[in-house]
This record gives structure tokens, sequence and C-alpha cells, in this order.
């Protein structure tokens, strides 16, 4: 008898082969690509930290979830941009903000062709850059708690079809569940943004939303990344409120909080590829540093390994792209 008798090579020896006994696989159904959506402006905005990606007015994004649509991406995920901000983000529950606009847009143009989901929280609409309302220099919980089922509703009588707070207040699925089920919208599901941590990968999304706070940070409310055990409760916690689908933020540093969240949790976990780890693959690969494409799909991979049924990427549609691309050896 030769020596190995066992040769876990054989499998690898083709790419077809290698593709038949995958054991983790990605697909567009798989990914959800995030918009940015400005009043103010007449045309698409490139945003430098975020190459690729806009400012949109409403009718670009339109035709950005038609591009998604047409490539199997199920869902985008709005962000708004306000004309005005002030103390409390007013405008982030106006009927006519940007997210509510392109939101009746989108649905009008597409319908069920695509699912649109949409951020719920304050950064980007106060004026002071945090994700809720201040009392003194220390944001109010509960008094967001009132805003954000505002938000909440504003954003299902535009269309909806999912609704997504992150501003880790404690507290917010149940207010927004309630609110919702309240009026006509028990039918709408919650995406909660259940594990967000404080982290240094969010400063190009920063940049793009305007959203950098005028003091202090965000750590009195966003999770310390170093704790695994309380990521779980706050999981637990938005489970037993209502959440309909819970996600962990980044994904990439914490694919261990997404692994044991996929164990606990008895609904489909999400995981947000944030604008920082989009940039550290862009600006390698634009020094030749990484191989832009390979990067791509082995973070993405990795991150549905972990455990997400769904990975919100700024990569989404180049993902499709080399998911088309002919098999290669």
């Amino acid at each position: 008898m030769s020596f190995p008798v066992i040769r876990p090579r054989r499998l690898r020896r083709t790419p077809l082969l290698r593709g038949t006994v995958r054991e983790t696989t990605l697909a567009p159904s798989n990914l959800v690509l995030p918009l940015f959506v400005a009043d103010g402006i007449d045309s698409p905005v490139p945003i430098g930290s975020l190459p690729g990606h806009c400012h949109h007015t409403v009718e670009s994004a339109v035709l950005e979830a038609e591009e998604a649509a047409r490539l199997g991406i199920p869902m985008v995920l709005l962000f708004g941009l306000p004309a005005a901000k002030d103390a409390e983000g007013s405008s982030a529950w106006a009927a006519d903000g940007a997210v509510q606009r392109a939101t009746r847009a989108i649905k009008e143009r597409l319908g069920d062709g695509i699912l649109v989901a949409t951020d719920l929280c304050l950064c980007e609409y106060t004026d002071h850059g945090h994700c809720g309302i201040l009392h003194g220099q220390a944001v109010d919980n509960d008094a967001t708690l009132d805003a954000y089922a505002r938000v909440a509703l504003s954003q299902a009588e535009a269309g909806a079809d999912v609704i997504a707070p992150s501003g880790m207040m404690d507290g917010q699925v149940g207010v927004i569940r309630q609110v919702l089920d309240g009026d006509r919208f028990g039918d709408t599901p919650i995406l909660a943004y259940s594990a967000k941590m404080a982290s240094a990968f969010y400063g190009p999304f920063r940049d793009a939303a305007g959203s950098t706070p005028a003091f202090g940070d965000r750590r009195a409310y966003q999770m310390d990344g170093a704790n695994l055990t309380e990521a779980l409760r706050e999981v637990q916690l938005d489970l037993d409120e209502g959440a309909d689908m819970v996600m962990v933020k980044p994904a990439g540093p914490y694919l261990d909080v997404i692994a044991a969240v996929a164990d606990m949790a008895d609904v489909p976990v999400a995981a947000y590829q944030v604008s920082g780890e989009f940039a550290m693959i862009t600006a390698a690969a634009e020094r030749g540093w990484i191989d832009r494409d390979a990067a791509t799909m082995e973070s993405l991979v990795s991150i549905r390994r972990a455990g997400a049924r769904l990975v919100i990427t700024y990569l989404a549609k180049d993902a499709v792209r080399i998911l088309n691309q002919p098999r290669s050896s």
C-alpha cells in the first residue's frame, strides 16, 4: 500500500471538482448593496473615500436599484443625507426626506423586484453627529426612542420593505415593533444592528454620510469590540423584542462574533462589511499589493462561512461580476 492512503488533494484537482465539493457558497442572493441618497444635488456626486460609489439623487438611486435587481442582488440599504440638520435630526422622519422619496420611487419603479431596507439612525441628520437626542453631551436613550419610532413609521409609510435600526439604543427594537404593529405595518420586518461595535473601520462611511461626531465618540452606546458575551446578550435582547433578523457590524474583524450569533440565533444573521474593510481592499489593490477580485471573494466567502446569510457590502456589484466570470484554474 502506498503512503499516504488518504489524499485530500484528490478533490482539488480541477476547478469543477473543487466547486462541486465546496462547503461555503456565495451567491448574488446573499448580497445587500448600500446606497447614499442626498437632498440638494442634481446629479450623482462621487464619494472620494468610497471609490465607485456616489451620493445619489432619487433618480440615480432608482437606476442603481434597477441595476442591482438585474444582477440578482435582492436588497438595497438606503442612507440619507439631508439638506439641513438640527439638534433632533428631524429630517430623518420627514415625509419628503431623501430616503423616503427614494424608497417610494424605487418601489414604484420596481415593485417586488427588489427589497428596500432603510437604515434608521439620527447621526446623518443631527447637527452634532450623534445617533440620538442629547441631554447635555450625553445621548438620552429614551428620548431617542421616541424619535426612532417616528422615523420607523415614516420609512414604513414610504414603502420600506425592511426597517434597519442601527443606533444601538436600549429598547429600540421593541419600540419600533410596537409602533409598526400599531399602525398597519405588522408585516414589516426589522433587521436589527444588534452587535454594532465602536470601530475604527467606519471612517470612510462617516465621511460619506457627514456623520462624524462634533465632540466625543459613540463608545457609550456602540459596543466594545472586545466583548463577545455582551454581543450575544445584545442579540438576545433584540430577539426578545421582536427582531426578525440580526446583524453584526463590522464583519471581517468580528467573524467569531458572527459565528457565535449564527449558532445561537433562530433568525437570519446579516453582517456588514463596512467602509473601512472596503477601503483596505480597494487601496491595496490600487497599489498593486493584492489582487482585488481574489481579495473580494475571499473576504466575502469568509463572512458567509462564519454564518452570515446576508452580507451588506460596497463590493456587492463587484462580487456578482466575479461570480459571473468563467471558471478558471
